[in-house]
């Protein structure tokens, strides 16, 4: 296998809809470094493996025969990479310009950073209000329940306070976009697989975040195509709360 200085992660799971707009993006508008795609497909019913396939491009594609969670699915392509850095991207990203190669030169520059996060945009630009701060019991309240009094908190839990135009530390880097230095990600174990979906990203930030920084930088941007599942469906969101209640015990024991 060819050297290469990033590698790139997508999970699928019935992604037809958008898996090939993201990798014609990638193929496009990645220049200036050496990369390698990773697809790991979570036993997809629809057309997306074909999708793949088809697009060529070098992908080296990880087929399940079962869905294992984001994580977990991650962790088959983190397992094989020899980068210096890595990007988790969900399959309904979208970009016109070189951001990887952009964002690789941010970290060369910025050694301190393990984890970081661009901008992230609806497809109509509009900024996404995305958490940052380490999830709370009262934070997670805030953002499903739209009342008065819990308003301060998800204002705390977005850090709204600092704006969505300047570069900021974080506690919490989203996981539709990650960007990470290789060498960490391995030296925290990748995503803890006890996540099926949902607060992987923010664990991960959390582990990371003993040993480097995580920042949010404006100066890049991406398009997400946000599907809010656990807004809609009650299978999504009894998931989400499983796993909010793995996050508090496992972090709580964390500071033991």
């Amino acid at each position: 296998m060819p050297a290469y200085e990033v590698s790139l992660s997508i999970v699928t799971y019935n992604d037809e809809k958008h898996i090939g707009n993201l990798l014609d993006a990638i193929y496009k508008n990645v220049k200036r470094v050496k990369y390698r795609i990773f697809v790991t497909d979570n036993g997809s019913t629809d057309n997306t493996v074909e999708i793949v396939k088809n697009k060529g491009y070098g992908i080296i594609l990880i087929q399940n025969e079962k869905n294992l969670g984001f994580g977990a699915g991650h962790n088959k392509a983190i397992g094989m990479i020899d980068s210096k850095y890595h990007v988790c991207i969900n399959p309904d990203i979208f970009f016109d310009a070189d951001v990887i190669s952009d964002m690789a030169d941010y970290l060369d520059d910025n050694g301190d950073i393990g984890v970081l996060t661009p901008k992230v945009l609806y497809p109509d630009g509009q900024v996404q209000v995305l958490p940052k701060k380490d999830p709370r019991i009262v934070y997670l309240l805030a953002r499903r329940i739209g009342i008065k009094p819990l308003k301060k908190y998800r204002e705390e839990y977005e850090m709204l306070d600092m704006g969505a135009d300047k570069a900021f530390d974080i506690e919490f880097a989203t996981g539709c976009f990650m960007f990470l230095r290789t060498e960490m990600l391995k030296k925290v174990g990748g995503f803890d697989e006890r996540y099926f979906l949902y607060f992987e990203d923010a664990d991960l930030t959390r582990s990371i975040r003993k040993f480097a920084r995580a920042q949010y930088n404006p100066a890049f941007s991406v398009c997400h195509h946000w599907d809010r599942a656990g807004a809609r469906k009650l299978k999504y969101f009894l998931i989400q709360i499983q796993s909010m209640l793995r996050y508090m015990r496992k972090w709580k024991r964390e500071k033991r």
